[in-house]
């Protein structure tokens, strides 16, 4: 009996009726059918010869640098893009790219533009256009209508009475338009019992407007509550320019801690947090804050310490603490001075010596003043003293010889002496 017929390499296991036809066939027919069966029925099992394959890679390869050297000079410039118009060689190429390009991707356009109720999505745009976009977008369109409706109004009313003099602050609603005085009327009744939450869009927007301090007058500031004139400050502070922060500073923020200190003898929390976050412009805080207290002469002590216990808690640039310290040894005395000024050296800044020569000029120009000083004066001669006595000049120091012998506090005086003269 013969001997059964090992299965070559390339046959694979099948069912009995495809078998028994196979061995059924001639030899030459079993060949063909096997070379159909293979690449019908098993298409993993067929493979591309190698010639093939290197010619599909470079072709593939030369698309895609083509396709790259398109996409580059898509994005170049506008401007090199028309210098190259007019050139002759760039008009050849260009047509002949744009013509492949879109011969290309026509059958792919539908996967690189994509359509959403009429926006185009997925498009790579410069940022000048991206900008322009931006006008028509509706996410951030309710602010900026807002506040062009107001500008609108404010330039209509301006072209109006052009000619005329300007109004007084006291009455700024004339100025506008009766639905502005109407929204901003509310505003302010919100931020009358305002005790937390977001703050309304119409107030939010009052910042960026070039007539925010007559708009804000709408909303009688001086019946905020403090949880909103605290609101208020952060806002204002942190989106006005120092020049303006100082205006509101001094108008609105000042005058409403200064009259809860008139009538509570002391201030509210919530003010004094808004103090403190006023700080955070220091220019605007020293010009709009403490130099109008003691420019005026009527700030009391207690506003002054109160004030001054802000500056104490609150680290501040010596840049502008040494303006203020320069400013304040040149005003009038007064005893808000004096509290300012030991407040600020207690701070152990390395002041300028142009600015420590400025102190103790203002120290000895009280040795021709026969008025008995008080003690805050004695307090912050003491203090400068011992911070910067090695910094004083021999001139001031014999001026301050005569000012010891002239004004005596039983006290302080014999420690200025030690620190000034080892005495």
């Amino acid at each position: 009996m013969p001997k059964e017929k090992k299965a070559t390499k390339g046959k694979r296991a099948c069912a009995l009726e495809k078998q028994l036809a196979y061995d059924a066939k001639p030899k030459y027919k079993v060949k063909a059918a096997e070379s159909e069966e293979e690449s019908s029925d098993d298409e993993g099992d067929s493979y591309v010869p190698q010639k093939l394959t290197s010619k599909t890679l470079a072709l593939a390869r030369a698309q895609q640098a083509e396709e790259a050297a398109i996409y580059r000079k898509q994005n170049e410039p506008t401007q090199q893009t028309r210098r190259d118009v007019n050139m002759e060689d760039s008009d050849d190429s260009d047509s002949d790219d744009d013509g492949g390009f879109n011969d290309m991707m026509d059958d792919d356009e539908d996967e690189l533009v994509r359509l959403n109720d009429g926006y185009v999505e997925d498009v790579e745009i410069c940022e000048e256009d991206e900008k322009v976009l931006a006008n028509f977008l509706i996410g951030g369109s309710e602010r900026r209508n807002l506040a062009d409706i107001i500008m609108g109004k404010i330039h209509e009313k301006e072209a109006r009475e052009r000619g005329e003099d300007d109004m007084d602050q006291g009455q700024p609603a004339q100025q506008f338009d009766p639905k502005i005085i109407e929204v901003y009327t509310g505003v302010g009744k919100i931020l009358h019992r305002y005790t937390s939450g977001k703050l309304p869009k119409a107030f939010k927007i009052i910042p960026s407007l070039s007539y925010w301090e007559d708009i804000l007058w709408l909303t009688q500031p001086e019946k905020w509550s403090p949880h909103a004139m605290r609101a208020a400050t952060r806002l204002f502070a942190s989106n006005l320019n120092p020049k303006m922060a100082q205006r509101f500073f001094n108008i609105f923020l000042l005058e409403h801690c200064r009259q809860d200190i008139r009538d509570n003898k002391r201030l509210n929390f919530h003010l004094y947090m808004a103090l403190k976050k006023a700080l955070y412009k220091p220019q605007a805080f020293y010009k709009g804050v403490i130099l109008p207290l003691c420019e005026g002469r009527d700030c009391a002590i207690r506003e002054a310490v109160i004030m001054g216990s802000v500056l104490s808690k609150v680290s501040v640039p010596v840049i502008h603490s040494a303006a203020a310290l320069m400013k304040l040894a040149e005003l009038e005395y007064s005893g808000a001075n004096s509290v300012f000024i030991k407040i600020l050296l207690n701070k152990k800044y390395s002041l300028p010596t142009r600015v420590i020569g400025a102190l103790a000029s203002h120290f000895v120009r009280f040795c021709n003043d026969e008025r008995d000083m008080p003690v805050l004066w004695h307090q912050a001669l003491l203090v400068f003293v011992e911070r910067y006595k090695n910094d004083i000049s021999k001139e001031h120091r014999e001026g301050m010889k005569l000012l010891l012998k002239t004004h005596v506090h039983h006290q302080i005086t014999p420690l200025v002496r030690r620190e000034l003269f080892n005495e």
